[in-house]
């Protein structure tokens, strides 16, 4: 990654940021509610039924009364099987969707080169308290560039 070479020591910067926790920022989505292109599309799952965990796999597949699927052999030998769309994909616990919700913003000691001060991180009541500390902290940057 190209950066431009800081022009003060990194104990003089502070670093910017802003987040959204998966635990208080997101929630749980269905397969259609969260874009799931497996949902939309279908899918194909292909397993080695020579190995353990293929057989177990495929096992499951075939058991599964929550899916339809047909099943193919691929010339290299595996079980693939074909889901068409409208169903609930095999990582439906895993789709999340943001929660309206302000993110989390948050000021940290140093920049990309580190922290060399150990300063505490602060995380600011809302945008605007972020905002101010980012205008004053550029001010006192550029006046100490001034100063040299």
């Amino acid at each position: 990654m190209f950066r431009i070479e800081p022009l003060m020591p990194a104990h003089m910067y502070k670093t910017y940021s802003f987040v959204r926790p998966l635990r208080s920022h997101w929630r749980t989505a269905d397969c259609e509610e969260s874009g799931c292109t497996a949902y939309a599309n279908g899918w194909i799952t292909r397993v080695d039924e020579s190995s353990e965990l293929g057989r177990a796999q495929a096992h499951y597949i075939r058991h599964d009364r929550t899916r339809k699927s047909t099943e193919d052999r691929t010339p290299e030998g595996l079980t693939a099987f074909t889901f068409p769309p409208g169903q609930k994909c095999f990582q439906g616990k895993n789709h999340k969707l943001p929660i309206e919700r302000d993110p989390v913003f948050l000021v940290k000691g140093g920049d990309h080169r580190g922290n060399p001060m150990q300063v505490t991180t602060r995380v600011c009541r809302n945008a605007s308290e972020w905002i101010e500390d980012f205008d004053e902290h550029q001010h006192l940057l550029a006046d100490a560039i001034k100063r040299g």
